[in-house]
C-alpha cells in the first residue's frame, strides 16, 4: 500500500474514533455540568460616587469571556473603567489579580480614547505586582462615552479539576479625580469542563513535540489529519 493510501486509511480511522469518543465525552460532560452547583458569576459591577469624585459616578466592571473552559485552553478577562456622568478622569494604573495558580497573561490589550482615531486598542506589558499584574500609562482618558478597557488572556492550568469553579481576584485602579479605587471583590468566575476531542489532541501534540511543521493543527489541518499522521508515523516506525 502506498504512503498516501495508508495516510487516508489512518485519517479515516482517526476520524471514526473521534466521533465515538466525542459522543462518550458529551454524555460525560452533560452529567458533570448538570451536577455542578450554579454559584459562579461571570461578571461583577461596582460604582463609586462620593466627595472624592466630586459626586461624579465612576463605574467598574470585570468579566470573563466564557462560562466554561477546559484546562490548557485560554480565557480572557475584561476590566472596564468608566463614568456615567460629566467629568474626565485619567487612569494611569490598572492592577488585576488572576485566579490563584494562573501564570502570567499571554496577551494584554488596553482600549482607550485617542484624539486621533477615538477608541484604539494597544498591546501593553504586564508587570508582576504581588499576586497580580500591573499595567501603566501616562494617562488613559475616560469620559461618559469613552471608558478604558483592559483585556488579559490567560491559559487555564492543565491540572484544573473538571466541575470546579475558578474565580479571579479583583482589581486596583489609580488615576485622577477620585477614580483611584481598590476592589478586591470585583471578580469573574467560570467553571472547568472536560476537554473536547480537538483540545485533547492539541494538548497531546504539544506534550509530544509535534509542532505545526510536523502535523499539529493549523489553518488548513484537521484533527483527523493530525491523528492520521501520528498513527502513520508509528506504523512506519514499526515496519522499518
Amino acid at each position: 500500500m502506498s504512503r498516501s493510501s495508508l495516510r487516508r486509511v489512518t485519517a479515516a480511522a482517526a476520524a471514526s474514533a473521534l466521533v465515538v469518543g466525542g459522543a462518550t465525552l458529551s454524555l460525560g460532560l452533560g452529567t458533570g455540568v448538570a451536577a455542578a452547583a450554579d454559584t459562579c458569576a461571570q461578571s461583577t459591577h461596582a460604582e463609586k460616587n462620593n466627595a472624592s469624585t466630586v459626586w461624579i459616578t465612576h463605574t467598574y466592571d470585570r468579566s470573563v469571556n466564557v462560562t466554561e473552559a477546559a484546562g490548557g485552553t485560554q480565557v480572557t478577562y475584561k476590566t472596564v473603567i468608566g463614568t456615567t456622568s460629566i467629568g474626565n478622569p485619567y487612569v494611569n494604573t490598572i492592577t488585576e489579580f488572576p485566579p490563584a495558580g494562573f501564570g502570567a497573561p499571554v496577551k494584554s490589550v488596553v482600549t482607550a480614547y485617542n484624539l486621533i482615531g477615538g477608541q484604539q486598542p494597544e498591546e501593553v506589558t504586564a508587570t508582576p505586582n504581588g499576586a497580580g499584574y500591573k499595567f501603566t500609562s501616562t494617562g488613559w482618558f475616560v469620559n461618559s462615552g469613552n471608558p478604558v478597557t483592559l483585556e488579559t488572556t490567560y491559559v487555564v492550568p492543565k491540572n484544573s479539576t473538571p466541575g470546579s469553579a475558578i474565580t479571579s481576584g479583583g482589581i486596583g485602579v489609580a488615576g485622577t479625580v477620585g477614580v483611584s479605587n481598590e476592589l478586591p471583590n470585583l471578580n469573574a468566575c467560570f467553571k472547568v469542563r472536560i476537554p473536547n476531542p480537538g483540545e485533547t489532541v492539541l494538548s497531546v501534540a504539544d506534550e509530544t513535540g509535534l509542532g505545526s511543521a510536523e502535523g499539529q493543527l493549523s489553518s488548513t489541518g484537521s484533527i483527523s489529519d493530525v491523528l492520521g499522521d501520528t498513527i502513520l508515523k508509528v506504523l512506519e516506525g514499526s515496519l522499518s
